[in-house]
């Protein structure tokens, strides 16, 4: 039985390699045929390569690589001809085309995908705890968060939370209204990663009552009500008093703005 041998050579863990390889490989496969696939991840020198290069080819290996590093390419490209080894290079020529259409040259550096997927990953997982912790529904994710915001309705706490978390921040808020006791978790939590969001009573004012028609609703509802919203936000002082949390006006704030203001508190 015939036995073919694949080296897969990669800087980063190898995965696009092998997949590639297996892929034409497939198209070859017969009852006769077998296949040894051996990847070599996290190769990052020359005499790295050049071991390989040699245990290909007494082996008869058939090397495929996918290397960033021009350098390590070149050598490849020069020792595998030196020792009559057929190897395919899956990166260079793409690299190569790329550095034309864009003008510039490549980074060179190693790991940049799975950096990026590890990057989209954390920033999926902030916006799922955002909106699992959003509005107080489970007081469990504030112990958990990495910022919490306090604030009585309409205070931009929902917006503020997403946009932080595409920052890749885990946020939980949590609504105070007199009626209703603050979760205990609140008291529990690190001051120092607790906002509370006040604004100016005639501003609130105007946005309750804006958020009421367009619901539909009648816009002298207590909810919109001067001397309610003064009520609120007397329980919200008391509330962001005993944590001894920082509290941030965002009467004339975007909620960018806010959002940068928070980040670099942490810091």
């Amino acid at each position: 039985m015939n036995l073919l041998r694949v080296f897969v050579i990669s800087d980063s863990v190898g995965e696009t390699g092998e997949l590639v390889a297996k892929a034409a490989v497939s198209q070859y496969l017969n009852p006769d045929q077998n296949v040894s696939l051996k990847r070599f991840p996290y190769i990052d020198s020359i005499d790295q390569v050049k071991d390989i290069i040699h245990m290909a080819a007494d082996q008869r290996a058939f090397v495929v690589y996918t290397l960033v590093s021009n350098k390590l390419r070149d050598f490849i490209v020069n020792e595998t001809g030196r020792l009559h080894v057929t190897s395919v290079d899956l990166m260079g020529p793409l690299l190569d085309a790329l550095r034309v259409e864009l003008n510039a040259e490549p980074l060179e550096e190693a790991g940049l995908v799975r950096k990026l997927d590890d990057d989209y990953f954390k920033k999926v997982e902030a916006i799922e705890f955002a909106v699992k912790y959003d509005d107080g529904r489970d007081p469990r994710g504030i112990l958990m968060a990495d910022i919490v915001l306090v604030g009585i309705s309409r205070t931009s706490k929902t917006p503020l939370s997403q946009y932080l978390a595409h920052k890749r921040l885990k946020v939980a808020n949590v609504p105070l209204v007199p009626e209703v006791d603050p979760p205990d978790e609140l008291y529990k939590v690190d001051p120092a990663k607790c906002f509370g969001l006040v604004i100016s009573p005639e501003k609130l004012n105007h946005i309750r009552k804006e958020r009421l028609i367009a619901l539909g609703l009648n816009d002298d509802a207590n909810y919109a009500k001067i001397q309610r919203i003064h009520e609120e936000i007397i329980h919200f002082n008391k509330v962001v008093e005993k944590i001894q949390c920082e509290v941030i006006d965002v009467t004339n704030r975007a909620v960018e703005e806010t959002a940068n203001l928070i980040m670099s508190k942490l810091k």
